[in-house]
């Protein structure tokens, strides 16, 4: 997910995504401690995207675009 898109929708919504991705990720760790996990990169997508997701929320709280 870009920042671009991200902008766009609600502080609302964004918290909700930031949620879901955390939910995938613990998903995806326990996978990986399983040994089942083949995608490892997925792990380091979701982070990144969990950090855009709340750099975006930072900067709607605080009055930014």
């Amino acid at each position: 997910m870009k920042a671009e898109e991200i902008r766009k929708l609600t502080l609302e919504e964004i918290n909700k995504k930031v949620v879901e991705c955390k939910d995938e990720l613990f998903r995806l760790r326990m996978k990986q401690s399983n040994g089942m996990l083949r995608e490892t990169h997925q792990i380091n997508e979701l982070r990144k995207n969990i950090a855009r997701l709340k750099t975006v929320a930072n900067e709607k709280m605080n009055g930014g675009n």
